[in-house]
């Protein structure tokens, strides 16, 4: 009962984060300016509610039974007409139904990160060239692991055999099942988390951009969240191998925080305006408020999107009482320096310009934008 109350406790969370997300998305682009990773968030949010219920109907549907956990006497003696064998056979199925799910909700969310870092490196062409090979990762791991769920015993039958024993093809404690999610799992995860975090000073989305070491920071540790969602990859599968008929409900209940924790990590970024919001009201301004004395180079005058004549001209920023500029938006989080080098290393894109909330940026198509300060900013002056 009390592994239900936190299931759907933690559902519940997910529910309000992925609202939340749509209605800052909404505010911030409007509806025709949503991207691919605002459509594939609420998807995944709804499989991980349906792989909930079906976790639950195991228990109320099948009495908690599958074809596993049985001895070869036990099998041999179950009657195919019997009420245990059509339980058996039932929650066997949907223990193939609940890994399907979970392992297409998880690999939706890692779709979704490498979209969002996409759309922060839209101009760092090493970076994405690391985003295209997450895509690819993340896509050729998806296929195989699904396929391995579904045709790794033949005939698929063999899932919710009861007798004879049918060896790995158990769903509820299959090793097959267990590292053919396992191990993917992580290593996805471990190349999307190895981004945006500082292994080579030049090339990371992090220390590429010109914001405050406390922001950097506080960035770090907030994709470091992704760590406590390998942790939870690997409990899970050691609960499930290694704690006999129990653990396939013990594995159910960290898979929950695994998909829980993913969206809250992968939803962040884009939350982070509201949540600034909600700070001040509470008295914790303290926690966002950064004061930059350097005197800059307004941006007046200068381009986003590259030298040569080919960028965008850039008004003046809106600026607060100290003078400093003000960004928007969650591709606005990690890019401001691009705008302050034309000709160099550009790592603001279109996008973010046409993305921001409050304030005024405009380019010769007759776009504009506005910005708002989710990340106060301003632009450090740069020799050459």
């Amino acid at each position: 009962m009390s592994g239900n109350v936190e299931a759907f406790t933690l559902l519940s969370f997910v529910v309000v984060i992925i609202v939340l997300r749509t209605v800052v998305r909404l505010r911030s682009v409007g509806l025709r300016g949503l991207h691919l990773d605002d459509y594939l968030m609420p998807i995944a949010a709804i499989l991980c509610i349906v792989d909930l219920i079906a976790a639950i109907y195991v228990v109320t549907g099948a009495n908690g039974l599958s074809n596993s956990y049985m001895t070869d006497e036990e099998r041999a003696a179950l009657s195919p007409d019997s009420q245990e064998y059509a339980h058996r056979v039932l929650g066997s199925k949907i223990q193939v139904f609940g890994w399907t799910l979970y392992a297409a909700s998880l690999w939706l969310i890692k779709a979704c990160v490498a979209i969002f870092y996409s759309r922060l490196t839209a101009n760092l062409a090493r970076l994405q060239i690391r985003v295209y090979i997450a895509y690819a990762f993340i896509g050729g791991t998806w296929v195989i692991t699904t396929c391995l769920l579904l045709f790794g015993c033949r005939p698929m039958s063999k899932y919710w055999q009861i007798n004879p024993d049918p060896g790995i093809c158990q769903p509820t404690n299959s090793k097959l099942y267990v590292l053919s999610v396992m191990i993917p799992d992580i290593l996805t995860d471990v190349y999307l988390l190895s981004i945006p975090l500082p292994v080579r000073h030049s090339e990371q989305l992090l220390w590429a951009v010109n914001i405050s070491l406390k922001k950097k920071i506080s960035l770090t540790l907030l994709f470091s969240g992704v760590i406590f969602v390998i942790v939870a990859a690997i409990i899970r599968g050691v609960v499930i191998l290694n704690s006999g008929p129990e653990g396939a409900v013990s594995g159910s209940e960290w898979a929950i925080r695994e998909e829980f924790v993913s969206i809250v990590v992968s939803n962040l970024p884009i939350l982070h305006s509201p949540i600034r919001t909600f700070c001040n009201k509470i008295g914790l301004s303290a926690l966002f408020s950064t004061h930059n004395t350097s005197n800059a180079t307004p941006f007046e005058g200068r381009t986003i999107g590259g030298g040569g004549g080919g960028g965008y001209p850039l008004r003046r920023s809106k600026k607060d009482p100290n003078g400093t500029v003000a960004w928007g938006s969650d591709e606005q989080i990690l890019c401001e320096n691009g705008a302050q080098n034309p000709g160099k290393d550009i790592v603001v894109g279109r996008e973010i310009a046409v993305e921001s909330e409050a304030g005024s940026v405009r380019g010769p198509t007759g776009w504009s934008a506005s910005a708002a300060s989710d990340w106060n900013t301003q632009p450090a002056s740069r020799g050459g």
